[in-house]
């Protein structure tokens, strides 16, 4: 059988080609800000991927399709449904959304499968999920980091989420055998901050070494993507020693209104929106157009071979 995939016509004329596609995922538009700011910013995100010389694949659901590529209109309509009325899948729903013919808005981790499905090797985001602060009590950890593990896609962000606990979640990276590569400096970075103060495992400088390393993982028969690990733009950072303090605020307020599951990363985001006067959203933008831009380049690479 074969998966109910439907093809935007800009994106199908890339693939036959043999042009860049690169993967954006759909949560950030329907979960990530009100419209139509977030139409804005998802046209925004499509332009800087064409600008970069590739073409963009933002990935959703609808009725009953899994959608590679969204034409303005769908764009729009995404963009415009409350967001009570949208599934945001990862790996154990996507099936259940496209089955029961609902509206689904694609995490890290089923953006991840679709774009593979759709023979997209290069996907560009803000920052992944992972393991979350008292994950030995609540074992909150992301199916992001078992679908890097397994799903042959490079996926370009600016670290994990920042609320997160870091150490964790690069270590458990490292446990499941994902190649964590920081582009261009030897710290990992924090999301809204360039620098995290943990090491990174492993340095590139250049799209051509990541998409070279993409290529023999292949050839080796290797299992898995890559993280990389792209540090937002110096003008649009908000250094570690900044951002932490508003980090803990947001997380001590989290636990004690006992927000929990899936209703923590929204909340998160938005006290740390209010606390930095939007600030946080400014900064956020920012990144994913940066990493829209370096995942056109290693798509382009990809494409050379």
């Amino acid at each position: 059988m074969t998966a109910p995939l439907k093809f935007s016509p800009e994106v199908r004329a890339a693939l036959d080609a043999g042009r860049p596609v690169v993967a954006l995922e759909s949560t950030i538009i329907t979960h990530g800000m009100p419209y139509p700011q977030n139409l804005d910013m998802a046209r925004t995100v499509e332009t800087t991927v064409r600008e970069a010389g590739a073409t963009p694949a933002t990935i959703a659901v609808m009725d009953g399709l899994i959608l590679i590529g969204l034409t303005d209109a769908e764009l729009e309509q995404l963009a415009q449904t409350p967001q009570d009325q949208v599934m945001k899948v990862s790996r154990a729903d996507l099936a259940v959304c496209v089955a029961q013919g609902r509206t689904g808005a694609t995490t890290v981790a089923a953006t991840m499968i679709c774009a593979h499905l759709a023979g997209i090797r290069v996907f560009a985001t803000g920052g992944i999920g992972g393991v979350h602060r008292g994950a030995e009590i609540s074992f909150d950890i992301s199916a992001d980091l078992q679908e890097l593990a397994q799903t042959p896609v490079t996926v370009v962000c600016a670290g994990a989420k920042a609320i997160l606990d870091l150490p964790k979640t690069w270590e458990t990276l490292e446990t499941l055998g994902v190649p964590v590569i920081a582009y261009g400096q030897d710290d990992l970075p924090a999301f809204w901050s360039r620098q995290s103060g943990l090491p990174a495992p492993l340095r590139m400088d250049s799209a051509a070494e990541i998409a070279a390393a993409a290529r023999m993982r292949e050839r080796l028969g290797l299992p898995g993507g890559q993280l990389i690990a792209n540090p937002i733009p110096h003008d649009a950072e908000i250094a570690l020693a900044e951002i932490t303090p508003v980090v803990e605020q947001a997380l001590r307020e989290a636990d004690e209104q006992n927000i929990t599951a899936k209703a923590v990363t929204p909340f998160l985001l938005q006290r740390i929106f209010e606390l930095t006067d939007g600030r946080s959203l400014d900064s956020n933008i920012a990144l994913v157009l940066n990493n829209a831009r370096l995942a056109a380049e290693i798509a382009a690479e990809m494409e050379r071979a």
